[in-house]
């Protein structure tokens, strides 16, 4: 169980970290600074206090698709300093040619052979990811594609409960190596709160989908399975007057609690 960095980036790191470890984390779930001091930093205080982590690409870049995969090898390589127990990437751009998403594909699975490191690709809005029926592409021609499923921008994009899906749902529930656990709904990525009565229907459905994921990944005899409770701070929080409605910690503190609690693990 892995608490995201995402929203607490002004913290000092090992404060931060102290804060993950009393809460009941088993680690974190972000991406490495760029300098190289502070990344050596971070990863000492990442061993000084046994934190696991899925190490996070975003931050490839490029004006064509050359200049993007340069980029991308360069965050990879980045990001497996740390040595991590897998690689969550945001995997190229939602207007990229079919060509094009096939060659970000085969550039991590590459990388991901020879450094024997399993790399997701996050199911995200503006990635190769953003849509059920744009994975499945992808997925019939690239059987051994894996994703971090964060399945609440799918609900968003498409603005349904995936009903008219569910056979692209069972492909990626086989596919996930990662979940990234946040509520979404038709209208958007992320409900207010998770412990309101009025939105228990969207968290009943993902609490069912995550336990088909866990589910299937036990029959598997995986040695691991990560999900990270990943609700986000605004713009994704809702709010009144710029101001956040409840406290982005406090909501993923109980995410992680309810997966203990709901979720078969």
């Amino acid at each position: 169980m892995l608490c995201t960095q995402w929203g607490h980036e002004n913290l000092p790191v090992e404060e931060f970290f102290i804060k993950v470890k009393e809460a009941g984390y088993d680690g974190v779930d972000t991406w490495l600074p760029e300098d190289k001091n502070e990344r050596n930093n971070f990863i000492s205080l990442l061993n000084k206090y046994q934190l696991a982590i899925v190490s996070h690409q975003h931050q490839a870049k490029g004006n064509s698709i050359n200049e993007y995969i340069k980029s991308l090898e360069y965050y990879l390589a980045l990001s497996l300093e740390c040595n991590p127990l897998l690689i969550n990437s945001h995997s190229g751009r939602d207007y990229f040619t079919l060509d094009q998403q096939l060659n970000v594909i085969d550039t991590i699975e590459e990388f991901s052979v020879k450094n024997n490191i399993t790399i997701a690709h996050e199911t995200h809005r503006g990635r190769i990811g953003f849509s059920p029926y744009n994975a499945m592409d992808l997925f019939k021609l690239r059987p051994e594609m894996k994703i971090t499923a964060d399945l609440s921008h799918w609900t968003c994009v498409t603005e349904s409960f995936l009903e008219n899906s569910w056979e692209i749902v069972e492909e990626a529930i086989k596919r996930t190596s990662h979940i990234h656990a946040r509520v979404g709904f038709t209208q958007g990525p992320q409900i207010p709160d998770p412990r309101l009565d009025a939105w228990q229907e969207p968290v009943d459905f993902f609490l069912n989908i995550w336990q088909q994921m866990i589910d299937y990944q036990k029959s598997k005899n995986v040695d691991f399975i990560t999900i990270t409770p990943e609700f986000g701070p605004p713009p994704y929080m809702w709010t009144i007057n710029n101001a956040p409605i409840v406290s982005q910690w406090d909501i993923n503190v109980f995410m992680k609690d309810l997966l203990k609690q709901k979720i078969n693990l």
